[in-house]
C-alpha cells in the first residue's frame, strides 16, 4: 500500500511522547517500510474522517 500525496502546503506539529514509546513506533514503522510522519498523518486523516471533519481543501481555480 503506498502513501497518499503529500498536501502542496505543510505544517510542523511536535508532539512529545515517552522515549520508549518512541522508539517502538520508530521501529514498527520501519519494519513496515513507512516513516513516523507518513503513519502519523494517516492517523489524522482517519481521526478527522471519522470525526466527520472536512479538512480537504477546495479545489484551486484555473489561472486564466
Amino acid at each position: 500500500m503506498s502513501p497518499p500525496p503529500l498536501e502542496n502546503k505543510t505544517a510542523r506539529l511536535t508532539v512529545l511522547i515517552d522515549p520508549n514509546k518512541k522508539k517502538a513506533f520508530e521501529q514498527l514503522c520501519a519494519s513496515q517500510d513507512l516513516t513516523p510522519s507518513q503513519v502519523v498523518r494517516q492517523m489524522i486523516r482517519e481521526y478527522l474522517s471519522r470525526n466527520h471533519v472536512d479538512w480537504k481543501p477546495s479545489k484551486p481555480r484555473p489561472k486564466p
